[in-house]
Formats: structure tokens, sequence, C-alpha cells
């Protein structure tokens, strides 16, 4: 068994905005790795067992934790691994309202994204505290009341904890001093080859209904099936399938009867990564492609290159008065829990 100073590991790397920035790993006993900085509360990078007897870093991430700070102005990073907050996905109508209260927000053409203009994936975080007996790391972020038009003084954590049964579990928790609305996720980008792309890869979703949206990928409002639709996964799917009906970059509402929410599988690694939550849907995304990055071990990617689950309460809903609630009451607890367990196929 490696020692507990050879699994975890602390580095840094400079100040942004007057804060040090850190990068931290935690190694489990199977040698499973965890990077994670705290600009961002980002994830760097995940090394699994694959079926070759090696690992394979399953999440895209750049080289230099420089292009982490230096891409995340103006969104140029995609969110790459990082936290989303207050709120993640889009919201309409230029404002919120709470309690009869209206906040305006920023808004282009229409869209509040992922927090505003300058969301928790721009912000440097705190580290709380690194704990070398299980593993797990918590990082936290003050947001202000009023911080890109959101009402109360929002203290939020996430602590990531890599487990020897190769999960890596991740805990968002908030508190606020006044009513206001909270959905919080990780926009890591998964490949199970660690390069390329995911076509080859298969995908089963356990989500039977989806939100429609318009033609700016704002939800209508209405729930519908998946049925017959490209939306479909309920049975494992070969992701080649995207080729011709475009990239996914929608909603998909769990069924809460299954415990895992979503599998993929890459045959190439013969690596299996299953992925429970809390939530209620997830947001699955593939982007066409990337831009010409400089990515971690100078890694190639492809059409297609990765996709995103992120796990989170349905977009818009302060907007529809049918979806389920985000308003996190004064003094009230928000948690939002996500598992990404990983195997080897035989």
């Amino acid at each position: 068994m490696k020692t507990l100073k050879r699994k975890v590991k602390q580095k840094s790397f400079g100040f942004h905005n007057q804060k040090e920035l850190l990068v931290l790993s935690l190694r489990n006993d199977n040698g499973m790795r965890v990077r994670i900085t705290n600009f961002a509360a980002t994830i760097m990078s995940l090394d699994v067992p694959n079926a070759k007897g090696g690992f394979t870093n399953v999440i895209v991430g750049f080289d230099s934790l420089n292009d982490y700070v230096n891409k995340s102005k103006a969104k140029e990073s995609k969110f790459l691994g990082a936290s989303i907050g207050r709120y993640a996905g889009r919201v309409s109508n230029n404002k919120i309202k709470i309690a009869d209260i209206e906040y305006p927000l920023y808004h282009e053409n229409g869209i509040h994204l992922h927090g505003g203009k300058n969301g928790f994936d721009e912000k440097v975080w705190d580290i709380d505290y690194i704990n070398e007996d299980d593993l797990s790391i918590a990082l936290s972020y003050i947001s202000e009341d009023m911080e890109e038009g959101y009402p109360g003084n929002l203290r939020v954590k996430v602590i990531y904890q890599l487990t020897n049964e190769n999960t890596l579990k991740i805990t968002y928790h908030a508190i606020s001093d006044r009513d206001t609305v909270v959905n919080l996720t990780n926009h890591a980008y998964y490949n199970l080859n660690g390069s390329d792309s995911i076509l080859d890869h298969s995908l089963q979703l356990n989500c039977s209904q989806y939100l429609e949206v318009d033609n700016k990928q704002l939800p209508t409002g209405k729930v519908k099936s998946v049925v017959n639709t490209k939306f479909d996964f309920l049975q494992t799917s070969d992701l080649r399938r995207i080729e011709n009906k475009g990239v996914l970059d929608d909603t998909l509402i769990f069924d809460s009867e299954k415990k895992a929410k979503a599998i993929l599988i890459s045959e190439e690694s013969g690596i299996k990564m299953e992925v429970t939550t809390n939530q209620p849907a997830v947001v699955i995304y593939t982007p066409e492609k990337f831009p010409d990055w400089k990515f971690r071990k100078e890694v190639q990617y492809d059409r297609f290159p990765a996709i995103c689950f992120e796990t989170q309460n349905y977009p818009d809903a302060p907007n529809h008065v049918h979806f389920p609630s985000s308003v996190l009451k004064a003094g009230e607890h928000y948690e939002s829990c996500a598992e990404l367990s990983f195997s080897i196929m035989l």
C-alpha cells in the first residue's frame, strides 16, 4: 500500500487576483488519481485503470493551469472541468423572481448562462481542508449578495472524494442568508479512450423524458417523451448515431426508480463509467470539436471529442412554476451529489 504522503499532493502555481493558485491530487490504493485546482474548483484530470493494465485520463484538460485562468475570460474555455454557479444552465426573461421581487440578471441575447458574466467558473476558491484518511478535498467560495444579480450571501462548498472502489464523489453544499436560487454542477468533459473521439463509445441514459427547447436553447416548459427521438438512449446505443443526428446540448430527465442514471462504455479502453446523482436531470453536451488547444500531455482529439454529464435541476426553473423549484430559502441547506464509478469491462 502506498503511503498517505504519496496519496495526497499539493503544489502552488502562483497567484490570481491575490489568491494562491493550487493543484491538488488524490491517489487511491489502486493507483487511480484525480487532479483538482482551486481555480473554479476544476477537475483537471482523472486517471482510471483500463483493460490493458495501465491508466487512461478520462477527463479532457489543458496542459497548463494558466490556460484555465486565461481561457476562462469570455468563456473561451467552454467551462472545461469547472464548477458552475450560481445557476447552471440557461435562464430566460433577463431576470428571476423570488417572493414577488424581481432581480435583473446579466444576459446576452436574452440568455443568462451558467451564472452570468463572471460565474463561479472564474473564481479562485479557498481550500477548506484536505483529508488524508478518506482521500477528500473541500473547497469553498462566498458569493456575495447581488453578485451577478442574485440575492443573498451564498456560502458554497464542494467536496471531492476518491474511494478505493474507484468512485469519484462530487458533493456541492450551499447556504444563503436570503432567499435565492441555486443550481450547481460540474462541467467536466469525458472521453474514456483518453483521446480521439467518443463516437465509438456506447451510452445508456435512464431518462424517459426531455425538455423541449426553443431556437435559443431555452426550455419552452414542455416535457416530452424521448421515444423515437435522438434523445432515446433507454437501451444502450452507439454514440456514432450523433454524427447524423447532430450535437447533443439538451436536458434529459432521470427516471427516479433507476439507481444508475447514466452508463458510458468504451470498448477500446474497456472502461465503464456509471453516473448516479440526487438531481432530477442532466444536461448532455457533445461538442462537435474543440478549438486548437494544447491539451494535457499533448493529447489530440477528433470530431465529437467528449461528452458532458451536467447533473442538475432543470434549466430555467425560476421561470417555470411546474418545474422542480430551485429556490433556496434563507438558512436552508442545499446539497447536490454526483458519483462517477469506474470499472473494467470483462
